[in-house]
């Protein structure tokens, strides 16, 4: 099924091209917000964001860094920024890495990619990389963002090379300006280990992006009054196509979260009007709403009177008064947010509706590194609280070998797929045939088009009289409990029956149990085990017969999650 778009959008050839593009019609518009020392905020137009691309990247050519792999690592920042797109757009293959590696997969992941230079940011890496030096042998440049002058021949300054670029610029130099963009090459090299298997490269050309970035923007309006501020990682293709490039080619201003514990303080310095979030944040920030309102009885009464008033006008009469009526809450956000895009992961549509309530628009999509990544977006007008949204203008997606619901495996056609995986041949065969990406993600399609996704095809739990379960839909009524944090649900084989019996594993929300036992202290494990085991008997209703969770472990440890909130499933064993 393919759609057309609703917004039209200016043509780019390359991310080259975007960048020229943007620079010459926003000129002198922030491109960033960045804060500087002494807690005060600067602009960095686009002209000038331009020039120190161009600067660094003509000073990496003179490196004789041309076709290299270059990787960047490090926190969101200016610098990673015209790094990407110094590199990408004339120097060689970018290869953005995660900056919570543990030094021995950083290691792994900079030999794979036979990577010749890293930029890194000094204050978190350059230790580390200091440390491991001597065996990578590839890398003939260690590129620090943090200094201002070279520190040896291989440890230089991102600083220094950017003045250097300028200089060898204004004598004449032209071989970055005048390098011409293979569109259809590999670009950037992305590795990504998702939740069910360990890290590949996903290598995606400037057509792959390039063409990503327009079929967004053909189905949301996005332009240069609006803002952002960057949370997700940067090294993620969902915030870097979104949250950065998609940005740049609209003429947005960026500002950067200095961390999770700094975003109600960041969202009020930089009062922005987008976000790019993941589940997590949003159910945290709406559950934030209502434990405060729990605590003061009056708040409450006010809030939920607040709401029904407001729900009323606007499905009776089309008037608006939530700006005013939750001014506070809006204010917390910064008091000028019109869309948070949700993505990679399922939120829950409770979640969704009771933000838009309080006049926070949510637009909940779906992608994977190997679609660019984005595949679907509900639409400004055309949104489902439950779905993953239509597919993007562009793109054929279907559900292969669907069963008699309908329900079948997500597969997508079009110029955001990837060209494959490095040096891998037998998982790009894999997942690529005939010009069609399987993602491995089950879903079904309604009759206008909306996805419904319902889980993992390698994580389906098969019963014995051959029932399917989804773990992330078990899971997804596991969460609902204020007293549950997470959960992670699984088969299990019954000694007894022989039967596959559905088993969770339960982090508790500690802090809303002391809360409900109204108690400081620790409540002992075997009070919490049976508040929790009282809570999925409950859940339990709720469920079809086969579908219920029998068995229970209680874990005193979070899970160890990917960078965009996802559990990694396959570190993860029941009980473990």
């Amino acid at each position: 099924m393919k759609f057309t778009p609703i917004f039209d959008v200016r043509p780019i050839k390359n991310l080259k091209d975007m960048i020229e593009q943007s620079s010459s019609l926003f000129a002198d518009k922030n491109a960033f917000y960045i804060k500087s020392k002494g807690d005060k905020y600067e602009g960095i137009k686009y002209t000038d964001f331009k020039n120190d691309i161009d600067a660094l990247g003509t000073a990496l050519l003179e490196l004789n860094l041309k076709n290299s792999f270059i990787a960047v690592i490090g926190e969101n920042r200016y610098e990673w920024c015209v790094t990407y797109l110094s590199v990408i757009n004339g120097v060689g293959v970018i290869v953005p890495l995660d900056k919570e590696l543990p030094v021995s997969e950083l290691e792994n992941l900079l030999n794979n990619s036979g990577a010749g230079a890293i930029v890194y940011s000094g204050r978190l890496f350059h230790d580390k990389l200091k440390q491991i030096s001597s065996k990578l042998s590839n890398i003939k440049y260690y590129i620090n963002m943090d200094t201002e002058e070279h520190e040896s021949n291989c440890f230089l300054s991102l600083k220094a090379l950017i003045k250097t670029g300028r200089e060898l610029l204004n004598s004449g130099t032209k071989d970055y300006i005048n390098s011409e963009i293979d569109k259809n090459a590999l670009g950037a090299l992305i590795y990504t280990s998702g939740t069910t298997g360990y890290a590949k490269g996903v290598m995606l050309s400037h057509k792959n992006i390039c063409s990503n970035i327009m079929s967004v923007c053909s189905s949301l309006y996005i332009d240069s009054s609006d803002s952002v501020l960057s949370i997700l990682p940067l090294h993620h293709t969902y915030e870097c196509t979104a949250g950065f490039l998609t940005m740049i080619y609209n003429g947005v201003t960026i500002s950067f979260n200095e961390g999770l514990k700094y975003i109600a303080k960041n969202l009020k310095e930089t009062k922005p009007t987008i976000l790019i979030l993941v589940p997590l944040i949003l159910e945290n920030m709406y559950k934030k709403i209502w434990t405060q309102a729990e605590k003061k009885k009056s708040l409450k009464i006010k809030l939920k009177a607040g709401l029904l008033i407001s729900n009323f006008l606007y499905s009776t009469f089309k008037i608006d008064i939530r700006k005013k009526l939750f001014k506070q809450i809006l204010d917390n956000v910064g008091g000028r947010l019109r869309l948070v895009i949700s993505g990679a992961a399922a939120i829950d549509p409770n979640v969704s509706k009771g933000l838009r309530a309080f006049g926070i628009t949510i637009r909940q999509g779906y992608g994977l590194t190997e679609a660019s990544p984005i595949v679907s977006v509900n639409r400004d007008e055309k949104f489902r609280d439950d779905s993953a949204g239509l597919p993007l203008p562009g793109l054929d997606v279907q559900i292969n070998n669907p069963d008699l619901e309908g329900l079948g495996e997500i597969i997508v056609k079009g110029d955001s797929v990837m060209l494959g995986y490095y040096n891998n041949d037998a998982a790009t065969k894999a997942v690529l045939k005939d010009g069609w990406l399987f993602t491995g993600d089950l879903a079904r399609l309604d009759e206008n088009g909306f996805i419904y996704i319902t889980g993992r095809q390698k994580n389906v739990i098969v019963t014995k009289n051959g029932k399917n379960i989804f773990p992330e839909e078990v899971e997804a009524y596991i969460n609902k409990s204020p007293y549950i944090l997470e959960s992670l649900v699984t088969g299990k084989d019954d000694e007894e029956s022989g039967e596959t019996i559905v088993s969770a594993q339960i982090v508790p929300d500690m802090d809303a149990i002391k809360s409900k036992l109204k108690t400081d202290s620790e409540p002992s494990a075997e009070v919490v085990y049976k508040l929790i085991k009282a809570e999925i008997k409950s859940i339990n209703k709720n469920m079809p017969i086969y579908k219920r969770v029998i068995d229970i472990n209680i874990r005193e440890t979070e899970f160890a999650k990917t960078t965009t909130k996802k559990i990694k499933r396959y570190l993860e064993k029941t009980g473990v």
